[in-house]
């Protein structure tokens, strides 16, 4: 019988995040992102919605009670070498999900401020946003937000590249650790909107990563499993800018893969890495 891998390596990760029936993103995305890179996927559920390509039509919260059990459940036994958060609709469940990530101790959080979902339905209550500002960013190993997520925690505006860079060093003054702005609702260049450029920054420099804008409407899942992706590789052992590279490519090559489900904003390629 071969030898098992190491924890380590094989890369633990605990996602505290919202349910996606539709599978394109949330908890979902985030078991078939963490597996394909070859990681450990557990789960402490926030809430169960009712979604599809074309929107999301109910939204059913977890008692704070039972999200924080599922967290400790796996943190006492199975344990984990990342934590990724993602969808957690209000206040007490921000408090909630804070403290599970101080009984982990020195563990890196990779946190995506999930606000609003690809069809446009809020995620994340507007009172909360304070509570994502105090509790969560000053938690962060790695925070992953898009433009208006950033210009809502930021109150700055973001239309450019450089409001990208601004919002960032806005962001890692409330203390994360480190950003990745990300620039896909960003027009950049005389040739507006061809090309997408993100930026991941610390405070000792930034890197950025620029491609082709792929001209698609199957985008659902893309932050959710970009975070996922990235706690991975931090999980497995990864420099903060080799896990970032790695996420962003898969990313980029999971939303050429896409196999063109449903009638909206369709689903990613999750698991394209287990075919080439």
């Amino acid at each position: 019988m071969p030898n098992a891998p190491s924890k380590a390596a094989l890369g633990r990760v605990l996602v505290i995040a919202g349910s996606d029936s539709g599978g394109g993103a949330g908890i979902q995305a985030d078991i078939k992102t963490i597996t394909a890179l070859g990681g450990y996927a557990a789960t402490a559920i926030t809430a169960v919605t009712v979604q599809n390509t074309l929107g999301v039509t109910g939204v059913h919260p977890i008692p704070l009670d039972v999200i924080a059990a599922q967290a400790r459940a796996v943190l006492d036994d199975i344990g984990a070498d990342a934590i990724k958060t993602g969808m957690l609709g209000d206040a007490a469940v921000v408090e909630t999900v804070a403290a599970a990530l101080d009984h982990a101790g020195a563990v890196p959080a990779v946190v995506d401020p999930v606000m609003i979902a690809k069809g446009g339905a809020p995620l994340l209550a507007e009172a909360a946003i304070g509570a994502v500002k105090t509790l969560m960013i000053p938690r962060a190993a790695l925070l992953t937000p898009n433009a208006p997520e950033a210009a809502a925690l930021t109150g700055l505006v973001v239309e450019t590249t450089d409001d990208l860079r601004r919002a960032g060093e806005a962001l890692l003054a409330l203390g994360a650790q480190a950003v990745l702005m990300k620039g896909g609702h960003i027009l950049v260049g005389e040739r507006a909107g061809e090309r997408v450029v993100d930026v991941l920054m610390t405070p000792g420099g930034e890197t950025t990563f620029e491609g082709e804008r792929i001209e698609t409407r199957h985008t659902h899942g893309t932050g959710c499993t970009l975070a996922s992706a990235c706690a991975t590789g931090l999980a497995q052992g990864l420099s903060l800018e080799e896990a970032v590279a790695r996420a962003w490519n898969y990313v980029h090559e999971a939303m050429l893969r896409a196999p063109g489900l449903g009638g909206g904003h369709g689903p990613l390629d999750h698991g394209w890495t287990l075919r080439r």
